[in-house]
């Protein structure tokens, strides 16, 4: 038996997808399934974001498109960061689309030219003359989700630095900029974390129409009850006050559970408990209100268990939690095909 199970839903994405296409009002949407579909599974996610109206599949490298292209054969893909010089052959050969950022500019494949307008990462100072096989303008935008008011500085110098091209896709926006700022749409937009039904705001993504895709199960192999003075795990970082039924959880670090998720809260039949003392390589201990049989479902995440509750705990983002939770052997994975 597995020690958990993920369960993907993509009607749940492919419903994500027809919301940020509404939202986007007539611009397209291109779906970011970097690394993994951030967690996901690329060519399952992948398939349902075509489903949904996606009409460009983004990823970060060329290694990860060429593997993508191998399971879909005629879509559009875009590599998003810079090709070295020995895999444009590969690129090209796999009718790939590059975005340039700087030194020479390949020939005889589909170009985006990246403008930097306040990331500071990759991107022309200035844009150079689009040469003939230049298809596309884009530039990335760094606060979209924290600081309107300085993506819109960067809408507005992208949008200066393209207009003298207008038979060129300009794209812009993230997942942010697409649901809050209508001035970034421009031909398309290039969202990732809100196709998988998780807030870029790091709020419920109900805020914003979106479900979750992911949920994330397990169950208590044991309880056991802590007499007071007794502690559970490394370092006895939980010190029982009273006598406490604690559960342990067969998960740990090592599945992506982390060890700064030690306070935060999972459902065990339903019911909220805390996580206590030091989350193990394979192991997590609770705090339960009682004794619980073994085989007790526990949601590590899921409906009324929010992936962004989690992330406040661990000071960091959704984004992080959803790459960092591993598929191995020792857990299932179910791919639901649920109603559109």
């Amino acid at each position: 038996m597995a020690r958990s199970e993920i369960t993907i839903d993509l009607g749940a994405l492919r419903r994500n997808a027809r919301t940020l296409l509404r939202a986007l009002a007539g611009a397209e949407l291109w779906a970011v399934v970097k690394a993994d579909a951030y967690g996901h599974g690329v060519h399952d996610c992948a398939r349902a974001a075509i489903a949904g109206g996606a009409r460009v599949l983004c990823v970060a490298t060329v290694t990860e498109a060429v593997a993508l292209r191998r399971e879909l054969s005629e879509a559009r893909i875009v590599v998003m960061g810079p090709a070295w010089p020995w895999e444009v052959h590969e690129a090209r050969e796999a009718r790939l689309e590059l975005v340039v950022s700087g030194g020479p500019i390949p020939e005889g494949i589909p170009l985006h030219l990246k403008l930097d307008t306040g990331m500071g990462r990759w991107g022309f100072g200035e844009l150079p003359a689009p040469g003939r096989h230049v298809v596309g303008l884009m530039t990335h935008l760094a606060t979209a989700d924290s600081d309107p008011a300085f993506a819109r500085r960067q809408i507005e110098r992208f949008r200066e630095a393209a207009e003298s091209f207008p038979h060129l896709t300009r794209h812009a926006a993230n997942s942010a900029a697409a649901l809050r700022l209508p001035e970034s749409r421009f031909d398309a937009a290039r969202c990732g974390i809100a196709l998988y039904g998780l807030s870029p705001f790091g709020e419920d993504p109900a805020v914003d129409r979106l479900e979750p895709v992911l949920s994330w199960r397990s169950e208590v192999v044991q309880s056991r009850l802590l007499r007071a003075g007794e502690a559970t795990g490394y370092g006895r970082r939980f010190v029982a006050e009273h006598d406490t039924w604690i559960g342990i959880l067969p998960v740990g670090y090592a599945d992506g559970f982390r060890r700064d998720l030690t306070g935060t809260q999972v459902l065990v039949d339903g019911e909220r408990c805390a996580v206590v003392g030091t989350v193990s390589m394979d192991a997590t201990a609770i705090q339960l209100p009682h004794e619980v049989a073994p085989g007790t479902e526990v949601t590590l995440v899921g409906p009324g268990l929010l992936l962004e509750e989690h992330a406040r705990v661990a000071d960091t983002i959704n984004y992080e939690l959803a790459c960092g939770i591993d598929s191995s052997p020792t857990r299932a994975t179910r791919i639901v095909h649920g109603p559109d």
